[in-house]
């Protein structure tokens, strides 16, 4: 199996690349090679179980789809994007990163399709990471499958088109395609990025480093968490799934654990002490308070489970996920 992965170079690209090299395998089948894309060059380590070539690519750009196409992949891991933040602090290349690179990627392989029907000539499984900004409030309490996307951010926006895309290529027998919307993945390793939810991983992450951490918003936001662990896991499953079973529903919530910022602190206390919780010092942010309040809070993801997606049972393993796997196992000394 080839596995093209766009977006190769963040966080989660990253960790789904490493999960395939330590294995070999990707959604329990044998990888031949790998092709890894990202606007910064991606590292392509020695001793790997396949090929694997790297590119740095700036994905919208003419031509640039058209060629990581060409080399027919099987599986393509659509992670490019830039966050949240960011797409709505520039309107302009939010859209051309977030829609037009989306829209150019699907449109250069419905051209590579060349079957006569659909499921013929050149058609691979398609796997695109979409968000929980395609939800915009008012909420029920819990949002279920059934619930209406009316997002309230661009990048939100940007989201819920690429999922009626994804949907409508797919229909049309052009590709495979299954789109995940993912929770907010935490904790993150690395630094900060420009991410509107970047301090819910912050608050936890800096103090587990023995660092200060700026907390913007009230103790009492909640939102919809999974660690980077659990990120992984979609997409190997999303790779394996038989997607007969999603119909033309194919863009799917993913399990999470709901938790307020209060819980996030606590279940830090429970892991590192009081020395770091007073390390989380608490600078009201209006735009990033305006931003959180338009965001979904709590899902039923009976259907998303019921497919054999699972995630994270509570903020604790959250955390114990960062600490085994960033951390080495051990807390700084404060």
């Amino acid at each position: 199996m080839k596995v093209l992965i766009l977006g190769a170079a963040g966080m989660i690209g990253r960790k789904l690349f490493e999960s395939i090299a330590q294995s070999g395998m990707f959604g329990g089948k044998r990888v031949d090679e790998v092709l890894l894309s990202d606007v910064v060059l991606p590292l392509v380590p020695p001793g790997l179980p396949f090929t694997c070539s790297a590119s740095q690519d700036d994905l919208p750009a003419p031509g640039t789809v058209e060629r990581l196409i060409a080399a027919r992949p099987d599986v393509i891991v659509h992670l490019a994007a830039i966050v949240s933040g960011e797409a709505e602090a520039d309107f302009e290349k939010g859209y051309r990163i977030n829609l037009e690179g989306t829209t150019r990627l699907f449109e250069a392989i419905r051209q590579a399709h060349g079957g006569s029907a659909p499921g013929e000539g050149y058609f691979p499984r398609v796997i695109f990471s979409s968000s929980i900004a395609v939800f915009g409030a008012p909420f029920p309490e819990r949002i279920g499958d059934e619930f209406f996307n009316t997002p309230l951010t661009s990048y939100g926006t940007q989201k819920t088109i690429g999922e009626l895309l994804l949907a409508d290529y797919s229909r049309k027998g052009f590709f495979d395609g299954i789109g995940i919307r993912l929770p907010t993945i935490a904790v993150r390793p690395g630094k900060p990025n420009k991410a509107a939810s970047g301090f819910f991983s912050g608050i936890l992450r800096e103090p587990l480093n023995g660092q200060e951490a700026i907390l913007p918003v009230s103790d009492q936001v909640r939102h919809w968490f999974a660690s980077p662990r659990s990120a992984v896991g979609f997409l190997h499953h999303a790779a394996a799934i038989d997607t007969a079973q999603l119909g033309w529903r194919r863009n799917l919530s993913m399990p999470g654990l709901s938790a307020t910022v209060a819980e996030e602190i606590e279940a830090l206390r429970r892991a590192a002490g009081d020395k770091a919780v007073a390390l989380i010092k608490r600078q009201p942010d209006p735009v990033i308070e305006k931003i959180v309040a338009g965001w979904a809070r709590d899902f039923d993801t009976a259907r998303a489970r019921s497919l054999g997606f699972v995630a994270d049972k509570d903020m604790d393993a959250i955390i114990k996920v960062y600490i085994d796997d960033e951390l080495g196992g051990k807390l700084p000394n404060y």
